[in-house]
């Protein structure tokens, strides 16, 4: 296990005595010290800080420990790092809880408020619990979402069997989904928009399509140039909204063909309620994008690909304007192998199903039928 630690000035000497307490274990830790390296001269927290929760986010690390005064500080500063839950610890109950139902991968404590001594007993509990999933899961994954929302990365979270949620936060799909969410927005605005931010999700939605080389003539030479690898492709829109997004993608991959899925959820059980299928009679040859603006309940979607794998489809991806945890949620439980995309992930459903903020009955909105 790889422990990445982290000391200003205040915290110098906890980290070196928990350093070595942690050493003495044998091969049990590498230790990753990112600093200070003396206690002599005033350093600022934050530049010492970032290195080791930064460790634990691009992956050189497991976990991190940070020093300093209080812990506050340090504590601060590891939480501004996508992907960091950092627990501020000072007795053994509160380092157990952060690691069994906040799956903290930081801990931060105070050396000024600790004595060496409870201080390696809680870093001791703090690595030996270990976390409980379940309820506390879900939890963490709505946090997750609003990072994904509010952080400003292009963010991706993959399931143990391969399937990723991908966020595209491009600055210029960010505009266009806050101009859609409003209610002020015409339905021929509202069309448009929903066209163009289909058209920017393709350029990462066909991010991993295969490319040969192929000779051609300039009009000064023979060169080689990189194409397509005879790749087919299908569009499946969920009727009826996903309507709405197929042209803004045919204009980038007009040799797609597009199938069709007729579901409606039942406003009383919100469950699917499949009316109409046709799809390609070679499905089963292509790489499939199901596509529908709201994953919210999850429930049509996973309807729409449990279909596509019934006649065959094996190489699909979800493609969505707004997603819920819960529908990310529950898609993912029945079909961890298919990645979603999405423009952005809203913080939960309300009572009805609808996503909030979200945008409203996206269908209604497309086709001015409300």
């Amino acid at each position: 296990m790889k422990i990445a630690l982290a000391a200003d000035h205040a915290g110098f000497d906890l980290k070196e005595e928990i350093k070595k307490h942690l050493e003495t274990q044998g091969d049990k830790y590498k230790i990753l010290d990112y600093g200070t390296f003396s206690s002599e001269q005033s350093v600022d927290y934050p530049d010492w800080g970032f290195k080791a929760a930064n460790a634990v986010k691009e992956g050189n690390a497991d976990y991190a420990i940070l020093f300093c005064g209080t812990g506050i500080g340090m504590s601060i500063v590891a939480n501004k790092v996508k992907g960091i839950r950092c627990a501020l610890c000072h007795d053994h109950f509160t380092a157990a809880m952060s690691r069994r139902h906040n799956n903290a991968n930081a801990l931060a404590v105070g050396s000024r408020v600790l004595g060496s001594g409870i201080a390696k007993e809680i870093v001791d509990t703090w690595l030996a619990e270990k976390f409980e999933e379940g309820r506390h899961g879900k939890r963490l994954e709505k946090i997750e979402s609003y990072e994904a929302l509010h952080a400003g990365e292009h963010f991706k979270k993959e399931t143990s069997d391969g399937g990723r949620t991908v966020v595209i936060d491009h600055p210029l799909v960010c505009h266009k989904i806050g101009l859609m969410r409003d209610k002020n927005t015409s339905s021929k605005d509202f069309r448009d928009l929903v066209q163009e931010v289909a058209g920017l999700m393709v350029y990462e939605i066909t991010r991993q399509l295969p490319l040969e080389e192929i000779e051609i003539e300039t009009p000064l030479e023979k060169t080689r140039v990189q194409t397509l690898s005879g790749k087919k492709l299908a569009i499946v829109p969920v009727l009826r909204a996903g309507l709405g997004m197929v042209e803004g993608i045919l204009k980038l991959v007009p040799n797609a063909k597009v199938g069709h899925i007729g579901l409606y959820r039942d406003p009383q059980t919100l469950q699917p309620v499949d009316y109409y299928c046709k799809l390609p009679k070679d499905i089963s040859d292509r790489d499939i994008f199901v596509v529908d603006p709201m994953l919210a309940t999850g429930g049509s979607a996973v309807a729409a690909v449990s279909h596509i794998k019934k006649v065959g489809g094996k190489r699909i991806s979800l493609v969505c304007l707004l997603s819920a945890p819960e529908g990310i949620e529950k898609f993912h439980e029945v079909h961890p192998d298919v990645d979603i995309y999405t423009a952005a992930v809203d913080p939960h459903l309300n009572d009805h199903g609808y996503i909030v903020p979200g945008l409203g009955d996206a269908g209604d909105r497309l086709f001015g039928t409300k």
